[in-house]
């Protein structure tokens, strides 16, 4: 069965006054349709430039590079501006991080919606906002009628946030990007926000990526997992294997320094939480041989030299570490 979308060594560089760097780098992924892949790692693994990419909306000074991006067997590289802005929000939508910097504050909510609906469904501008009205109670807004009249700044965190998630779903997307969608929300709203993804991919068999630091999340929703560091996929498989058999030493480190119970709430919470020593390589100043060996308690002299390539240790696990694929050395 043909994926929905399907990533081929996709490379997305960026050229500053430091030098040049690799935000994504070699990417490969592909996603059944209506099915849920997360994509986890720290802040600076390129998670959110992916995102971006597949939506073609790389800042001035990025391009990409190489690679092919297939969507419903098509490639969006070799579409035009034009044909790509029409894909954008009707058959690809994103939930964008930080929805009080996401939303524009001189406009009204219900119009910020009817904008993509009037562009994409050539609706009237009664029609549209009808249509944003009903998109605002789908997503549980109370009073959508007046809501729909309130500014950004009169909503509080987790309404402007369903408000990006009606905003997204207007036109009823084939595939629905989510970038940190619960982030700076307390637990009740963050539950309330899944569920309502959940909801909605269920009801319009939609795929969705999740990109978030919280693996409890992507415990909880995602059927597929991607892990990313510094630019590159180092391990994807299927959640359930990953979560039970992480093989990856970054993605071990990922999984134990987070509290067991928010995978599994009969774990016990008083065990004392792991840290993974270091911070994510500058990407200006990449080391050589494998990018997670200065932070990697297994590495050896092979991690120095060479960078492993992402191998297939067994059937729909694929991991980028020469210590899963077999490969020996003298410890460093």
């Amino acid at each position: 069965m043909q994926p929905l979308l399907e990533i081929k060594d996709l490379v997305t560089v960026f050229n500053t006054q430091r030098g040049r760097i690799n935000a994504v780098d070699g990417v490969s992924l592909s996603l059944p349709a209506g099915e849920t892949l997360g994509i986890v790692g720290e802040s600076g693994c390129g998670k959110t430039m992916l995102a971006l990419s597949i939506m073609q909306l790389i800042p001035q000074n990025g391009s990409i590079e190489q690679g092919r991006i297939f969507f419903c067997g098509q490639d969006l590289l070799k579409l035009s501006p034009e044909e790509i802005r029409l894909r954008r929000g009707r058959e690809i939508a994103m939930i964008f991080q930080e929805p009080m910097t996401s939303l524009n504050p001189v406009f009204r909510i219900g119009e910020q919606i009817a904008e993509a609906v009037r562009l994409h469904q050539n609706l009237s501008s009664k029609e549209a906002r009808d249509v944003s009205i009903e998109q605002l109670r789908e997503v549980g807004i109370p009073d959508p009628e007046r809501r729909a009249r309130d500014y950004p700044h009169q909503l509080s965190g987790g309404m402007r946030q369903r408000v990006m998630i009606a905003m997204a779903m207007s036109c009823h997307p084939k595939l629905l990007l989510a970038d940190e969608p619960t982030t700076a929300l307390d637990v009740t709203i963050q539950a309330q926000i899944l569920d309502l993804i959940s909801t909605l991919k269920e009801k319009n068999n939609m795929a969705v990526i999740f990109i978030t630091h919280d693996l409890g999340i992507v415990a909880q929703t995602a059927k597929y997992v991607a892990v990313m560091y510094a630019g590159k996929i180092v391990e994807n498989s299927w959640a359930e294997r990953i979560f039970t058999n992480p093989v990856h030493p970054y993605t071990k480190g990922l999984i134990d320094s987070i509290p067991s119970c928010s995978i599994d709430p009969s774990k016990d919470r008083r065990k004392y939480l792991k840290t993974i020593p270091g911070s994510v390589p500058n990407l200006y100043n990449l080391p050589c041989g494998c990018r997670f060996r200065e932070r990697c308690s297994v590495a050896f002299d092979q991690c120095l030299r060479e960078e492993p390539p992402l191998i297939e240790i067994e059937s729909g696990h694929f991991v980028s570490c020469w210590s899963a694929q077999g490969v020996g050395g003298k410890k460093i």
